[in-house]
């Protein structure tokens, strides 16, 4: 058996017993925080980032979340991980902040601001400067259902989207052409698909799931946002969060 598939199978048991353990709990814990990567295979400045990401994302106390983009492709490779809803999503964070362009890599941090995702001073300086989360929202698992259930607001007038955000487990990629060429990369939680839930309203509030929506659409789980939504529909902040791990794992 050679090293890398070594560090596959390392890394997915990691990830297994992991979400095992948030199963075994009954309930999915409060994060601090939640991470939000825009990256891509074909950036050469990205794999320190992607890197700074895996290990942040291993430690369990965030939501992390590697949305790769495709508007690099066009340098050699084509990404494999990319959709272009991960673009149209930076291209609205851009929007809700005033900036002209998008980058890679890119850090979100609560929906609030932006940071160079290589930058791990940078990332937990704005976690906990953005004021974390301050809506609780939870996750249960009630026979072929998930119930999230969301806390309310000490605010007037608030409302948000709940958003369900898919994402397979850690992934190797062996890059063959462009900026990375020869590289073979691991790219943890790429998002694989976001829906929306529901609109909360600022009152506690429940929301119901299948069970069987989980295995369809994200090898690794499913990350709840509760999100603030712009009158031009950006994104806004992120209000609360939690993981849901997969279906075969509970």
């Amino acid at each position: 058996m050679g090293f890398r598939q070594l560090v596959r199978l390392a890394a997915t048991a990691l990830a297994t017993a992991a979400l095992a353990g948030q199963a075994g709990a009954g309930e999915s814990k409060q994060p601090k925080g939640v991470i939000e990567l825009f990256t891509s295979q074909g950036c050469s400045s990205c794999p320190p980032a992607d890197a700074v990401f895996g290990e942040m994302a291993d430690k369990g106390d965030v939501v992390a979340l590697a949305y790769h983009v495709d508007y690099w492709d066009y340098l050699g490779w084509r990404d494999t991980l990319a959709n272009p809803d991960n673009t149209a999503r930076q291209k609205d964070y851009m929007r809700a902040f005033g900036s002209r362009s998008v980058y890679t890599p890119q850090a979100v941090i609560n929906g609030r601001t932006h940071v160079n995702g290589s930058n791990r001073q940078a990332i937990e300086t704005a976690l906990a400067e953005t004021g974390g989360l301050p809506v609780a929202v939870s996750v249960k698992h009630a026979g072929d259902s998930m119930v999230i259930e969301v806390g309310e607001s000490s605010g007037t007038n608030q409302k948000a989207h709940v958003l369900l955000v898919y994402y397979d487990l850690a992934t190797p990629i062996a890059i063959r052409d462009g900026e990375n060429q020869g590289r073979t990369l691991y790219y943890w939680n790429p998002v694989t698909g976001i829906q929306t839930a529901g609109i909360w309203h600022g009152a506690v509030a429940r929301f119901e799931m299948p069970v069987s929506e989980i295995a369809k659409k994200g090898t690794g789980g499913c990350a709840v946002l509760l999100q603030a939504v712009g009158k031009d529909g950006a994104p806004g902040p992120i209000l609360g969060a939690a993981t849901i791990p997969r279906a075969d794992s509970l």
